[in-house]
């Protein structure tokens, strides 16, 4: 549905030569939802404008739905763009506009039909829940109403592509999880696959198939959502989770502990979050497992546990226990102060 080759896009300034997207390659299949995640300056709002051309890539090629749009002259662009929606986190509504303008001027600019124009805004309002909005104006709404005025734009072209551009970020947590709802009902119900950038890890959490961690214009790491909760392997991926995931101890406490056993974090993921592992390891292997830290993350497509301890025990009986825990699909961590 949507692929980059090698996207690289670089801005030339007074500064210099700055590097924003270095040789991305991504791949969204139809029907999922992926995300790019990084921190601020990352280059995620750069390579998602290169999906839609908003920027043009410096070099290599983009593709939607096996079509290169990165050759196309401005006229067939304008055309592909059509099936490319696009949301923003600072919504971007006309002020002076009522609800109902806001959704039917872009459509009356394509040329449709007044009675297709009221049709669709009457559809678009309902699949987002502000159908009794349609009088009002921005100023009368909520950020999180606002949000949904700006997706039932964006839905009113009926596009194939969702792209969201920080989307919740100006949000609060209430209000984001109900945008997030409504995304993932989006996508579900309508079969649009959408494209996301955030630099919130819980965005990621809730309704992500697939996520890509960017760093100083990079993909440095990527994976399913739920490999990328269980096997992080880059420090920017770890510290993202550090945010949601209760993961991290102090370095003294890790230190203090060790001198009396391993201080590890267990993950947790399947079928081995059901099962009392802890309960066997004390009894089979003469250890004492202290918990300090636990929680279950939900994900889109599965559930993931984590759970730092200290192990107490003769080093042989711990690496013995640590071995029966991988052999059940744990995964084990030991945490260095």
């Amino acid at each position: 549905m949507i692929v980059l080759e090698n996207v690289s896009k670089v801005f030339e300034t007074k500064k210099g030569r700055v590097e924003a997207v270095k040789d991305v390659n991504l791949h969204v299949k139809k029907g999922e939802i992926h995300g790019v995640i990084g921190y601020s300056g990352a280059g995620k709002s750069t390579l998602i404008r290169c999906v839609n051309l908003l920027e043009k890539p410096t070099t290599g090629k983009v593709f939607i739905n096996g079509e290169e749009i990165t050759s196309l002259n401005s006229g067939k662009l304008a055309e592909k763009r059509k099936h490319i929606g696009m949301i923003f986190q600072g919504f971007n509504l006309l002020k002076t506009a009522t609800v109902y303008d806001n959704i039917a001027i872009p459509l009356k600019l394509i040329g449709l039909n007044k009675t297709e124009v009221e049709n669709r805004v009457k559809k678009y309002l309902d699949i987002v829940g502000l159908s009794e909005k349609v009088n009002s104006y921005p100023s009368q709404l909520s950020g999180g109403q606002k949000q949904r005025v700006a997706i039932a734009r964006a839905l009113s072209q009926e596009p194939e592509i969702l792209l969201s551009d920080e989307a919740t970020s100006a949000l609060d947590p209430e209000t984001t999880d109900s945008i997030l709802d409504l995304l993932l009902k989006i996508n579900i119900e309508l079969g649009i696959t959408i494209l996301l950038i955030t630099h919130e890890m819980n965005v990621i959490q809730k309704i992500c198939d697939y996520v890509y961690v960017m760093e100083n214009g990079d993909i440095v790491e990527q994976g399913s959502a739920i490999d990328l909760f269980t096997k992080p392997e880059r420090e920017t991926t770890k510290k993202f989770l550090n945010t949601i995931a209760q993961r991290k101890l102090s370095p003294s406490l890790i230190n203090q502990l060790q001198g009396t056993g391993s201080v590890l974090r267990l993950t947790f993921v399947g079928e081995s979050t059901g099962q009392p592992l802890l309960a066997a390891v004390s009894k089979q292997f003469d250890v004492s497992p202290n918990i300090l830290t636990a929680n279950i993350i939900e994900l889109k497509n599965g559930i993931v546990g984590n759970i730092v301890i200290h192990l107490e025990g003769d080093q042989k009986h711990i690496r013995d226990s640590l071995q029966f825990l991988k052999e059940k699909g744990v995964g084990v961590e030991e945490l260095e102060g």
